[in-house]
């Protein structure tokens, strides 16, 4: 009986935001948009590709998601243009507590939800 590994994540967004979170998440970050199963559909939110994961953006009202340490860290390639780009869209950049072996910048997504980019050092 072992973990194999994770399947996926799940970040929640206020009831009614799906097309304004599918415009920053699947426009501005660039993320594809999967298919969810019919018997899911009636829930609201989305479902997304992340490399071979998927994140699961459903719908929650009544949650602070400003004061949470609750984040998803992506992974990237360039992380200086991601922080170009998040900042020319107005996005607040963050700087992260240094770990070694990576450089790293925090932000927030439309809805409050804390998003790591981070990047392997060469």
């Amino acid at each position: 009986m072992t973990i194999t590994g994770v399947h996926h994540a799940q970040i929640t967004i206020p009831v009614g935001t799906e097309e304004q979170a599918r415009h920053y998440y699947c426009h501005l970050l660039g993320l594809p948009e999967v298919e969810k199963p019919d018997s899911l559909k009636g829930r609201g939110g989305f479902w997304l590709q992340v490399g071979d994961r998927q994140v699961h953006v459903g719908v929650e009202d009544g949650f602070e998601r400003t004061s949470t340490k609750a984040h998803l860290a992506y992974q990237v390639t360039d992380l200086s243009s991601w922080k170009q780009k998040l900042e020319a869209h107005n996005f607040s950049i963050l700087d992260g507590i240094p770990i070694p072996g990576y450089d790293r910048f925090e932000t927030r997504d439309p809805f409050g939800n804390r998003l790591e980019f981070i990047q392997p050092l060469t």
